[in-house]
């Protein structure tokens, strides 16, 4: 059995990770026979932000805690996650991706990834252990390897372009498929970035899961 480890950065679409993307991987692995460990940064989120207005709240919330409520209460701090424990690691999308799990939403090509995060991802990569990552959690990827890896968010020009600055080889890619960098071992989805609807999303999140198994 494989024993995979997903990257949550709290509860949401808006300020934390997609509740659709995280679950229909949850489904995937488990209807794959996979064992699935879940992860947060143990810290509070830059922001808050209500699902229903789009406006920032002025409260305060765990990304740990929130992540908490998609993994029905199994999450560890990221900072517990050891690379010779897994056989591969999955980041769904949620501009939590893009906010708490590094400074993309506000820096731009100039962000900084969770330290935490860049540490375990970059053992795995070294360990030659496969990534997959969907919707905005793939901008993260060149700073994370140092590498012109190959990746995909779907066919946003100025988001491609901003990955092409800091590193990276962009490729369109349909909301149905994948992007493979076989070199680098990572698995790439535009998931919502592109998908209209759920349905639409798990077709790629389902074939990004598979590859991920496979190549682990």
């Amino acid at each position: 059995m494989k024993s995979i480890a997903i990257i949550l950065s709290g509860c949401g679409v808006f300020d934390g990770s997609e509740i659709h993307e995280s679950v229909l991987t949850m489904l995937a692995l488990s209807q794959n026979n996979a064992e699935v460990h879940y992860f947060s940064p143990d810290d509070l989120q830059p922001s808050v932000i209500n699902h229903i207005t789009g406006e920032e709240k002025s409260e305060k919330r765990n990304m740990m805690e929130e992540s908490s409520r998609i993994s029905r209460g199994k999450i560890s701090p990221l900072s517990d996650a050891k690379a010779e424990m897994f056989d591969a690691v999955i980041i769904p999308g949620g501009f939590g991706a893009a906010k708490n799990l590094c400074t993309f939403a506000t820096e731009g090509v100039n962000c900084e990834i969770n330290k935490e995060l860049l540490n375990f991802v970059q053992e795995m990569n070294k360990q030659k252990k496969p990534l997959g990552l969907m919707c905005i959690a793939p901008v993260m990827l060149p700073k994370m390897l140092n590498s012109s890896v190959k990746l995909t968010i779907g066919n946003d020009p100025q988001t491609a372009k901003m990955i092409e600055e800091m590193g990276g080889i962009h490729i369109n890619c349909a909301v149905d498929d994948i992007v493979v960098d076989e070199e680098q071992r990572v698995v790439t989805t535009p998931a919502y970035m592109l998908a209209e609807s759920i349905a639409q999303a798990q077709v790629g999140i389902n074939k990004l899961v598979k590859k991920v198994l496979e190549m682990a």
